[in-house]
């Protein structure tokens, strides 16, 4: 484990320099995620929901905490997405009163799609070299707080991984 580092009250020009290209990536990977999401009918919205359901049926208000919106606006979402047939509502088994939101078959192909489609990162971590690609990931899990055997989902808190 990295020892932790006091944080000086002002940043010095590298850690500026870093953070405008943490900002610049961020920027780039939101907007290449909604020139994908459009490619498929979708608004970001509606692809950041897909995504996550496509990983676990979730309850409307946890979708909302994810999302970090209202649930009201969740309801919305996942109104027009299941008029497409990409998501059903199902009870949830452990709480009957309660109504999960789960991706279909067809939304979870277009979720795998949409993942696919999604090219900005690729071309420059080809560029980069086995090794620089372990650094940068490894870097990126430090200044996450990840630990090995760790794993961070879209939208969602680091879980462990089972049996690690």
């Amino acid at each position: 484990m990295a020892t932790p580092r006091t944080t000086p009250s002002r940043p010095d020009g590298l850690t500026l320099e870093v953070v405008e290209l943490i900002g610049a990536v961020v920027a780039r990977y939101h907007e290449e995620y909604e020139e994908a999401a459009a490619e498929h009918a979708l608004t970001g919205a509606q692809a950041r929901l897909l995504s996550l359901l496509s990983l676990e049926p979730l309850p409307m208000r946890r979708l909302a905490q994810r999302l970090k919106c209202e649930p009201s606006n969740v309801t919305g979402i996942v109104d027009r997405l299941e008029a497409r047939g990409l998501v059903e509502r199902r009870p949830d088994p452990a709480d009957r009163r309660v109504k999960l939101a789960a991706a279909t078959d067809e939304g979870r192909l277009v979720a795998r799609g949409l993942q696919e489609s999604l090219r900005f990162a690729r071309a420059p971590l080809a560029g980069l070299s086995d090794p620089e690609r372990v650094a940068l990931r490894d870097a990126l899990r430090r200044m996450l707080g990840i630990e090995d055997g760790q794993v961070c989902r879209p939208g969602t808190s680091v879980t462990r991984v089972s049996g690690a």
